[in-house]
């Protein structure tokens, strides 16, 4: 259910013609100015099961996904945002009372592009290479930063996300609620969990932990978080 009718190579490469510097190492994701697009999957809607259904694909990535989106090209029609990158519109809003609403559709955007690029088929298990070394030294060990991450996840109340970020040269996992990311507390992500229920309602009900573990061992994208890492 891909709305954008433009290859994802011809999104980045449009994308990268119109960004601003990148902030905070950020990845270089959904960054042309307004009005935004929807960057096209990088996997088919039925890629992810069947940890994620395609049916939850549809709903999360083609209603919630392109809402948010929707509702930001309104609010900065005709502003000065409407020339700004998303991480730039984030960072310009956060913790603005005023501002709640440009912040958290902006964040939205930026956190779900974020997410599809931390997973992939087939996946999960365990690094390797400079960021299984990165871990091994921060967390002792991958089993304790897998034990921390799913701990976060789970354990987030209400709606939010889970990360693995760079923080002052280290790595941490942190999570954060409702639309909140790391890039306004000046932290680097390297990979996301949605806990959102939307999310994962469909396909697991209450049972979020299943659904995080399941992301961890099938689908998690460390080569994705590798090349966050790697980007300095």
């Amino acid at each position: 259910m891909n709305p954008a009718n433009i290859s994802r190579r011809e999104f980045i490469v449009a994308a990268a013609a119109l960004a601003a510097a990148p902030l905070l190492g950020a990845p270089a994701i959904a960054r042309a100015a307004s009005p935004f697009v929807l960057p096209p999957l990088p996997y088919g809607d039925a890629a992810l099961e069947p940890v994620i259904s395609a049916r939850t694909i549809g709903f999360h990535y083609g209603k919630h996904h392109q809402g948010y989106l929707n509702n930001l090209n309104k609010l900065v029609a005709g502003t000065e945002m409407a020339e700004m990158s998303l991480e730039k519109i984030i960072l310009a809003t956060a913790g603005s009372p005023e501002k709640a609403g440009l912040f958290n559709n902006a964040a939205q955007v930026w956190n779900h592009t974020f997410y599809w690029d931390s997973m992939k088929p087939n996946c999960g298990g365990k690094p390797s290479g400079a960021l299984a070394e990165k871990i091994d030294a921060d967390f002792g060990g991958y089993d304790a930063m897998r034990k921390e991450l799913a701990a976060a996840a789970g354990g987030q109340f209400g709606s939010g996300w889970a990360w693995l970020v760079v923080d002052g040269g280290k790595l941490k996992v942190v999570k954060s609620g409702n639309a909140e990311n790391p890039l306004s507390r000046g932290m680097k992500p390297l990979l996301t969990i949605d806990v959102w229920e939307h999310a994962y309602y469909l396909d697991y009900q209450n049972r979020r932990g299943d659904y995080v573990n399941a992301v961890l061992d099938k689908l998690i994208n460390w080569d994705f978080a590798a090349e966050n890492l790697a980007k300095g």
